[in-house]
């Protein structure tokens, strides 16, 4: 049953739309190739031998990445915020 201006299957959408959202933020911070590089892209800083070997394709050293998985834990929301506006409203 509709209420308002909600859909009857407003709540599954909105999780749909919320776990379509998460996929696509772990995909965007997957590795991409098998060829680690020697220094970070952000700072220059040599990557560690064991850095390297643990994450096959990684591109930037421990304290970049530790910034960047910061600021990328400001950014990224736990609730779809594309729900509609009658949810929003209760």
């Amino acid at each position: 049953m509709a209420s308002g201006w909600a859909s009857d299957d407003a709540v599954n959408q909105q999780i749909e739309g919320t776990i379509t959202d998460a996929i696509e933020n772990a995909r965007r911070q997957l590795n991409h190739g098998t060829i680690s590089a020697h220094f970070c892209i952000e700072c220059g800083e040599p990557i560690t031998e064991a850095r390297r070997s643990a994450l096959p394709g990684v591109q930037s050293c421990l304290s970049c990445q530790q910034e960047i998985d910061k600021q990328l834990a400001k950014t990224s929301s736990l609730y779809n915020r594309r729900g509609s506006k009658d949810s929003q409203l209760r």
